[in-house]
C-alpha cells in the first residue's frame, strides 16, 4: 500500500481530502501530522502525530521512518486578514514549514511526490480584461500572505530544478464548504444571515463586498489535489479554480433569497484591509485539459449545503 503523509490533517481541506479518498475507496496508509492533541479518523489505515511543524530535525525524523511516496502539505495560516495582523507567523508557518519538509526529502534522498499548496492571492491586482488569471502570468503579491506563497512557489520550483524533487503545484482559488470556519468570508455571512432570520435583526458587517472571487466547493478541490498529486507533471503548476466570478455582494443576495429575509448591510471600516485584489478569476483549461478534472458542484447547492450545516451545528444561539 502506497504511504501518504498530510500535513494540517485537522483542517478544513485534509477531512475532505480523506473523506474523498474513503468515499472513493481509495487506499492509502495515511500519517497525518498535526498541532492538536488527539484527532480521531474513521477512515481504515490512518494514523496521528501532533507535531510541530517547525522542528525541522524532528519532521526529518518522522519522514525518514514513514517514508511517504506522497506528501500532502496542507500546514498553513491560510488567511489573508490573519496575515495582515500577524505577518511574521502567517510567512514562518507558510514558508519554513515547507522548506523543513522539502529540506528532509533532499537530504534523506528520497523520490516522494509533493503537493505545494499555493493561493491565488500570488496573482496580486489584475484589471478586469486580463481575467481569467493563467498559471503563465507575472505574480505581483500585494499582503503579506501571497509573498509567503510566491516564497513557498518559488523554493518549489529550485527544489525541483535543482535538486530534482517530485513537487507538483498550484494556485488554489477561494474555496467553501460546510465546516469552514466562519473566520473566512462566505461562512461569516452565511452565520449572520441565519442570525438576523433567526433574530429579526438584519444588519450584517462586511468589509469590501464589492469584490470579485471565484469560488469552488472543496469537494471539487480535494478531487482536483488528488488528481494533482498522482497525476500532474513534475514542477508545473495548476491553477485550482471555478473559472467563474461573483462579488462578494451577490453571494449575500444568494445566502439572503435562500433564507426569504432582506438584510441591511452595513460596512464595518474593521473589517477592511490595507489593500485588497480587486478581482480575482482563474483560468482552469490546464487542469480540465491535462488531468480530466471537472467540477460538480454548483454555487447555489454549495451555499445551501453551507447553510443546512450551521442550522444543523450552530442551531439558534448563533
Amino acid at each position: 500500500m502506497k504511504k501518504l503523509l498530510i500535513t494540517g490533517t485537522a483542517g478544513f481541506v485534509a477531512g475532505y481530502f480523506i473523506e474523498f479518498l474513503k468515499e472513493n475507496e481509495i487506499e492509502y496508509d495515511i500519517l497525518g501530522l498535526d498541532i492538536v492533541d488527539k484527532l480521531s479518523c474513521d477512515y481504515p489505515s490512518y494514523k496521528y502525530k501532533r507535531i510541530n511543524l517547525q522542528d525541522k530535525e524532528l519532521i526529518k525524523e518522522v519522514i525518514e521512518n514513514f517514508k511517504p511516496d506522497y506528501i500532502l502539505h496542507l500546514a498553513s495560516i491560510s488567511s489573508v486578514s490573519e496575515s495582515w495582523s500577524y505577518p511574521v507567523e502567517s510567512f514562518v508557518n507558510n514558508t519554513n514549514i515547507f522548506l523543513n519538509i522539502i529540506e528532509s526529502i533532499r537530504e534523506l534522498q528520497l523520490s516522494t511526490r509533493i503537493l505545494s499548496v499555493g493561493s491565488s492571492e500570488e496573482y496580486g491586482n489584475y484589471p478586469s480584461d486580463k481575467m481569467p488569471l493563467k498559471e503563465d502570468y507575472e505574480l505581483k503579491p500585494c499582503n503579506p500572505y501571497s509573498v509567503a506563497r510566491v516564497s513557498q512557489e518559488m523554493l518549489s520550483k529550485l527544489y525541483a530544478d535543482n535538486y530534482g524533487l517530485n513537487i507538483i503545484m498550484t494556485r488554489s482559488f477561494n474555496h467553501i464548504g460546510p465546516r469552514q470556519n466562519d473566520k473566512f468570508v462566505i461562512p461569516s455571512f452565511v452565520k449572520q444571515l441565519l442570525n438576523a432570520k433567526t433574530t429579526g435583526t438584519l444588519r450584517i458587517d462586511v468589509g469590501n463586498v464589492e469584490i470579485v472571487r471565484d469560488f469552488l466547493d472543496v469537494r471539487d478541490v480535494v478531487e482536483a489535489y488528488h488528481k494533482i498529486l498522482i497525476e500532474g507533471k513534475i514542477g508545473e503548476i495548476y491553477n485550482v479554480c471555478s473559472g467563474n466570478g461573483i462579488k462578494l455582494k451577490e453571494i449575500i443576495n444568494m445566502v439572503a433569497e435562500q433564507l426569504s429575509i432582506t438584510p441591511e448591510i452595513y460596512v464595518d471600516k474593521n473589517r477592511l484591509r490595507p489593500t485588497d485584489n480587486l478581482i480575482i478569476v482563474g483560468d482552469n483549461t490546464k487542469l480540465k485539459s491535462e488531468l480530466n478534472w471537472q467540477p460538480k458542484h454548483s454555487l447555489v447547492q454549495t451555499l445551501k449545503d453551507m447553510i443546512t450545516y450551521q442550522e444543523k451545528f450552530y442551531g439558534k444561539e448563533n
